[in-house]
């Protein structure tokens, strides 16, 4: 009975809104190619996108981490991420809780959806509406679909980047987001990227199901920049792990972690200072400070933050660390 309330509540709320007219402007269409996918080992979801349009990460669609992940593009209707999820919670498969919302909606044509759930079962749907190029296909654990695409090689390059990648899902998201710009993605030009993985219980102990997200709202290399934003991400997690080996004694092998950080993200400031009290640690005074120059020149908000760093105090009266962590706004004392 429940349900069959629910259901009711689902398709009213489909049906109240308004269809838009072919002439008019559709400030809700989103241009896009994109990507859902499950990583059954990790147990994660995740979607990755990138289009000719100003932030369109905001309405992508929704995840929900054990559930499932829903894209919705073209002439978006936030009803599909929003009530698929909930449809999929409800027990209903990709294909049943799409087809309901279709038949919900007399704008049904001017949409794209593609869904996936945790099992890693899929449905997708392109309407006769949304510019061409446009299309979608299924493949074990993923969906990849567009429109205003250069063509079907689009898709065809993100279907292979995706079956032949390893490792963790965000970066095998954002190889196939490169894979399809490769082949012309957006025929009308590049301008966002939205990247988002989750999984039940991944973070804020346990509260949120996010494991990476990461919006590039107006950028003119946007897969470029979402690429460099998981680098740092990723450098940044490596040192946690880096500190841990020192802590266990392992002084090479964290040497050797931070190492790996300053070179995923080069200009990751943190993953500097970390090498440098590394360095520190195991004796190494000349190569710390080599690194802490290089901190200072990404972030010259280190001069004032260094001196107060209590993993540098055997460096404080050294004229060298003095020196490079002095504040051209300070005086001459107060740089002492």
């Amino acid at each position: 009975m429940h349900h069959t309330f629910r259901l009711a509540a689902i398709a009213v709320a489909v049906l109240a809104v308004a269809p838009v007219a072919a002439q008019e402007y559709d400030p809700d269409y989103r241009a896009t190619f994109s990507i859902v996918a499950r990583d059954a080992e990790a147990e994660e979801l995740g979607h990755a996108e990138a289009s000719k349009a100003l932030a369109g990460g905001t309405n992508f669609g929704a995840g929900k981490g054990g559930v499932g992940m829903i894209t919705n593009q073209a002439s978006t209707l936030i009803m599909y991420g929003k009530l698929g999820i909930e449809m999929l919670e409800m027990g209903f498969s990709p294909e049943e809780a799409l087809e309901f919302l279709l038949r919900a909606d007399e704008d049904r044509e001017r949409r794209q959806v593609a869904i996936i759930d945790i099992e890693g079962r899929t449905a997708a749907f392109t309407g006769s509406s949304p510019r061409e190029w446009k299309g979608h296909h299924c493949g074990v654990d993923y969906c990849v679909q567009g429109n205003s695409l250069a063509g079907p090689e689009v898709l065809d390059a993100m279907a292979r980047s995706f079956e032949s990648s390893t490792g963790p899902l965000a970066e095998r998201l954002v190889s196939a987001l490169e894979a399809g710009e490769a082949e012309g993605g957006d025929r009308r030009g590049k301008q966002e990227s939205y990247l988002l993985v989750v999984r039940r219980g991944a973070s804020s102990g346990g509260f949120s199901d996010k494991v990476v997200e990461i919006r590039v709202d107006d950028h003119t290399a946007p897969i470029t920049e979402a690429r460099r934003i998981l680098n740092r991400i990723r450098s940044q997690q490596m040192l946690g792990e880096g500190n841990r080996r020192f802590e266990e004694g392992e002084r090479e092998e964290g040497l050797r972690i931070f190492t790996e950080a300053t070179e995923k993200s080069p200009e990751n400031d943190n993953a500097w200072i970390a090498l440098a009290h590394g360095h520190l640690r195991s004796g190494r005074t000349d190569a710390a400070l080599e690194a802490l120059r290089t901190a200072v020149e990404l972030n010259p908000g280190n001069r004032v933050a260094l001196p107060e760093n209590q993993n540098f105090e055997p460096l404080w009266a050294d004229p060298e660390f003095r020196a490079l962590t002095a504040d051209p706004a300070r005086s001459p004392r107060e740089n002492r």
